[in-house]
This record gives C-alpha cells, structure tokens and sequence, in this order.
C-alpha cells in the first residue's frame, strides 16, 4: 500500500491551526464564539494530518477565482 501526504495534492487548500490569540481576535472581530464556527471533526484525515484536537480553529486559504484567495475557518470537534 502507498502512503501519500494528502495537503500536498493540487485540490486540497492550504490548512493551519491559528494560535490562541489569533483566534480571540477573530472570535471579536467577528463578535462570535469559537462553537459559532462550522465544525471540523478531529477524524477528518486533514484534522490528522495537521495534528488538530478539538478546541482548535483551523484556517482554510482557497484558491477564488473572483477574490483570489477565500479564507475560511473551522472549530475542530471530538466526533
């Protein structure tokens, strides 16, 4: 069996886990809580693959082809 790097295929977007003072400054930029996010469960292969537990905000930086880049952001669940 192969074993590959799922971030590093073309169609996936770019993932972070933002620090904790990032993430309070979103949370009051946006005047949200961490839960108001969409979540992301810790079982998705990419919370795995970037090592995420629940609690954390994951960036996402897509490719737009009218914005040129669309971010978005994700709190990461227990299951």
């Amino acid at each position: 069996m192969v074993k590959f790097d799922i971030l590093e295929h073309e169609l996936v977007p770019k993932f972070r886990i933002l620090s904790k003072e990032e993430v309070e400054s979103l949370r009051k930029n946006l005047g949200i809580r961490r839960e108001d996010l969409p979540w992301m469960r810790k079982n998705d292969p990419v919370s795995i693959a970037i090592g995420a537990k629940p609690g954390d905000v994951v960036e996402i930086t897509r490719k737009s082809q009218i914005a040129g880049q669309a971010v978005a952001y994700r709190y990461v669940v227990p299951r």
